[in-house]
């Protein structure tokens, strides 16, 4: 393909680097995490031949959805996966202070965490605080690099009053510090970062982290991140973190086979094999049909994304909690109100864990019956510090609504633990060489370990529906007509209701 001749090319690098993250955001932005571990692995040698920097997938939470909701052992599965992804790196992803839990976990469990990922083969980590601790980004780092593996460290992107240009790329600079931190991740959760805010900031991130090298994951929310990644490309970023075209866009990143394709167009080298794109695209296509999960995602251009900046998985948890209430037609009078809570709470990023309590507060401050007359647990011991230091002070009143509250002090006479590993293993009654089932006994019910062993080895494939029953199944779901017939050669099918 013949590249463009933009007035930037001499700004232009000659190579890029693709990172894979199918089998991490993609699922987990699309599918709630549901991936499992026989859904994926029929593609798996192809991932790891298209010829990716990394390939994304292990993340506590996802460790947690699989044993809760599909009763299947995730180190099993990811050793499985590792077997046929041997080429190319996997990436776990570390939340600096806590494992699966919306609190924060003791420091000797995380430890314990990343020595397991290691153990099992994961070779590339991104850490991650959304209020900064630098201190645990350097001990993790320190730990991963015991194994030679690769660390990123990540600066969110978000706007606020607070996040100005000069304040993420001190983060930057801060994190690129770390001796055993090898790049920076500039994660924009809410796809919301425009090009012209794109153009005086990435320059000052690069710059800050330099000579490390920067990566870009942008979800797609706005339908605009495979733009933010041509502009950041010309500002100096090398690693750009792409999805199966079945698995991208929407709350999702861009698609690989469109950024691969506007590489080319810029005459930027990629690396990857692009005949293996196709397979992988219709094979989660097929299985997430099957699976009854999100395939195939658009986004259309909305303004009122930038007033809540609430991640795409996280509008699908706000509906859910709403349908417990009945009240499923008030998503935007919640989205709206969970932007004055971010307001209130001193602008947090959205992202894990704090994007759930700010999202969780508003929903009860719309539901409940008044603003903060029910607060979470974690929503004290995030304006108590337990979490880290808030990037502004909490709004005064609502501080005073908050530390008011019936459990406030019930929370507060119970700040984070540090318990020992010995102790762990003492409590949950694990000895040496149990450490994975110890990491899932400290943070995941006994009752769920249980089922999950009970339910016996990991699936290696997944059932897909025949073409005719998918697209029965699809009739059936948008069929609104008391009586239809459809025939064919093959098939005749009544529905009456």
């Amino acid at each position: 393909m013949a590249p463009l001749e933009p007035t930037t090319q001499s700004l232009l690098p000659s190579w890029v680097r693709i990172l894979d993250t199918t089998l991490r955001d993609g699922q987990q932005s699309l599918w709630g995490m549901r991936m499992q571990a026989g859904m994926a692995l029929p593609v798996a040698d192809l991932l790891d031949r298209t010829g990716f920097s990394v390939v994304d997938f292990a993340g506590s939470s996802h460790m947690e959805v699989l044993i809760k909701y599909k009763r299947e052992n995730a180190w099993e599965g990811l050793d499985l996966l590792r077997e046929r992804i041997h080429r190319t790196p996997m990436r776990g992803g570390m939340r600096a202070n806590a494992c699966i839990s919306f609190g924060v976990s003791p420091d000797a469990l995380m430890d314990l965490w990343i020595r397991r990922l290691n153990e099992h083969g994961v070779r590339s980590y991104w850490i991650y605080d959304v209020l900064y601790g630098i201190d645990n980004f350097a001990r993790l780092a320190k730990i991963a690099k015991e194994y030679g593996s690769e660390v990123v460290g990540t600066v969110f992107y978000t706007i606020s009053p607070v996040h100005t240009d000069e304040y993420l790329a001190a983060k930057a600079a801060e994190i690129a510090a770390i001796p055993d931190v090898d790049g920076v991740l500039f994660y924009d959760t809410a796809g919301v970062l425009d090009v012209e805010r794109l153009r005086t900031l990435l320059p000052k991130i690069v710059a800050a982290a330099a000579p490390k090298p920067v990566e870009i994951h942008a979800n797609n929310l706005m339908g605009t991140s495979g733009l933010t990644y041509v502009e950041a490309v010309k500002c100096g970023v090398t690693v750009l973190h792409t999805a199966a075209r079945s698995m991208a866009n929407g709350p999702s990143t861009p698609s690989t086979e469109s950024v691969v394709r506007n590489l080319e167009l810029l005459g930027i080298e990629h690396g990857l094999d692009t005949s293996l794109l196709a397979p992988v695209d219709e094979h989660f296509r097929a299985v997430g049909l099957a699976a009854g999960h999100l395939v195939d995602q658009v986004s259309e251009y909305d303004l009122f994304n930038v007033t809540h900046q609430v991640p795409g998985g996280m509008v699908g948890t706000l509906k859910a909690q709403l349908e417990q209430h009945g009240m499923t037609h008030r998503l935007d009078e919640v989205l709206e109100e969970t932007g004055r809570v971010r307001a209130e709470l001193g602008w947090p990023v959205m992202a894990t864990p704090l994007s759930q309590l700010v999202g969780t507060q508003a929903v009860l401050n719309v539901v409940g019956g008044g603003r903060y007359e029910l607060v979470p647990d974690q929503v004290v011991a995030y304006a108590a510090g337990h979490y880290g230091e808030p990037p502004a002070p909490l709004d005064p009143e609502v501080l005073d609504r908050i530390m008011a509250a019936e459990n406030a002090a019930r929370v507060l006479a119970s700040p984070p633990e540090q318990p020992t590993l010995e102790e762990l293993r003492a409590r949950h009654g694990t000895g040496l060489g149990e450490d994975d089932l110890l990491i899932l006994k400290a943070l995941i019910p006994e009752s769920d370990i249980e089922a999950m062993q009970a339910a016996g080895p990991v699936a290696r494939d997944y059932p897909l529906l025949p073409p005719e029953v998918a697209e029965i199944k699809a009739l059936i779901e948008t069929v609104r007509s008391p009586y239809v017939r459809v025939a064919n050669e093959h098939w005749s099918l009544d529905l009456k209701r």
